[in-house]
């Protein structure tokens, strides 16, 4: 997606349809199923499904039935979807909610970017106090 000008870029949106222009994803090779993302924007919300099919992948707008929801605030999915946080560990210290299949969602989250810390150490890493 280009953005307008005058236009705020929308990173999520962008990430959406980079995984729809991706198609096949070969780590989703053994993996069918379907999530989908509530972005939370103040009292609005929308809805991303991503659906692999055997790592085919595709992406709606639709508030279809899903395998897991993934209901996120949107300044943290921005980061999510920039790679600047971590799935996993939004999860865990409570910054986001998943219903449904978790497997599925581990499995999903190999479509997301990796945190810059884990790219350059191949680890995950915390920030100290």
């Amino acid at each position: 997606m280009t953005s307008k000008p005058n236009t705020p870029a929308d990173p999520i949106a962008d990430f959406m349809q980079g995984l729809a222009a991706r198609g096949h994803a070969p780590s989703l090779a053994r993996t069918t199923g379907t999530v989908r993302f509530e972005v939370v924007d103040g009292k609005r919300t929308r809805r991303w499904v991503v659906t692999s099919e055997q790592g085919e992948i595709t992406v709606s707008r639709t508030g279809a039935r899903a395998d897991v929801v993934v209901r996120v605030p949107r300044p943290l999915c921005e980061q999510l979807v920039q790679g600047k946080a971590n799935p996993t560990a939004a999860f865990l210290r409570g910054a986001l909610v998943i219903e449904g299949n978790l497997a599925l969602l581990v499995l999903i989250q190999r479509l997301f970017p990796a945190p810059a810390a884990a790219r350059t150490t191949g680890r995950a890493t915390a920030k100290r106090p």
